[in-house]
């Protein structure tokens, strides 16, 4: 396996960041009210539409406290999809969102194997250590509950949801326009300057608490450190392919295990997941980021 090239760092500026099409100084904080307030609107606006797929839900025979799973389902692409839509906004606003700037760049094959091999292997030797730790013995009930026992429609749909859907949604916000702002910043928290470990913490921390009610407190510290892990691997390669590619394998891989699927079974799905991931998001693929870039 090839070695990983040194640590990109933020360069002086990145492209015409101001309104007025000047580069920020080096001190610059412009855009520092983008990221709270894209997670903000991404959760309220992704509330507004869960509530209003559930009581659309509702005029057709679900129950407002416990909705069926075609409504669960529903809900949860919206979610996802509201937080799509605010880092699509707030990423440039006023102008056409750049999927350049959004980790949709090319990236050297090498590069982005090892990087996602080295994120693999800490990421579930971190998982089993922590498991041997605290012996967690909660399960995700989310694909349960969202019917695929009972349906094969539901059974599709939620594994193109958890496989697919998501792991494109979850990293375009987190890896490509959160952890991406904050690598762009040149502000202080304190005597600490905001740089690529600390802008990792901080996304892998709003990772691990978007996961609240969707998977077991038990799991969410590792879910936190895979936000970390990834961070990494978009810093290391400048484009969430290999984070999607990642996110995609860990879900299918879990998904498999709930289900006990065959091994089989699982890489099937793996390489479709992959395959289905590359048709939807291969076209907005841009050139590699130079050297020093984000």
């Amino acid at each position: 396996m090839p070695s990983l090239p040194e640590p990109w760092t933020v360069p002086p500026h990145h492209g015409p960041d101001n309104r007025d099409g000047r580069p920020p100084s080096p001190g610059s904080r412009d855009g520092l009210w983008r990221a709270p307030a894209a997670v903000v609107t991404g959760f309220l606006l992704g509330l507004l539409a869960t509530l209003m797929v559930e009581v659309v839900g509702h005029a057709f025979g679900s129950s407002l406290t416990h909705p069926s799973p075609a409504v669960l389902l529903v809900g949860n692409y919206v979610f996802d999809l509201a937080f799509v839509l605010a880092a699509l906004y707030f990423s440039r606003p006023g102008r056409a969102p750049d999927p350049g700037e959004l980790g949709f760049r090319r990236t050297r094959l090498s590069r982005a194997a090892a990087a996602f091999a080295l994120g693999a292997i800490a990421y579930y030797l971190g998982s089993l250590a922590y498991a041997a730790a605290t012996n967690p013995h909660a399960s995700d009930r989310l694909p349960s509950d969202l019917g695929i026992n009972r349906y094969t429609a539901a059974l599709i749909a939620a594994t193109v949801f958890v496989c697919v859907f998501a792991p494109i949604c979850e990293e375009l916000f987190f890896r490509g326009f959160l952890f991406g702002t904050l690598m762009r910043m040149r502000v202080r928290i304190g005597r600490l300057q905001l740089g690529p470990w600390l802008a990792a913490a901080i996304v892998a921390a709003l990772f691990g608490l978007a996961h609240v009610g969707s998977a077991p407190a038990a799991y969410l510290l590792p879910l936190g450190f895979l936000g970390f892990v990834l961070c990494l691997i978009r810093w290391r390669t400048g484009s969430i392919y290999p984070c999607i590619a990642l996110h995609s394998l860990n879900n299918c891989v879990a998904l498999g295990v709930q289900r006990g699927w065959s091994v089989g079974v699982v890489l099937g799905l793996i390489a479709g997941s992959w395959a289905a991931i590359g048709l939807l998001s291969g076209p907005f693929a841009r050139r590699a980021a130079p050297a020093g870039a984000l």
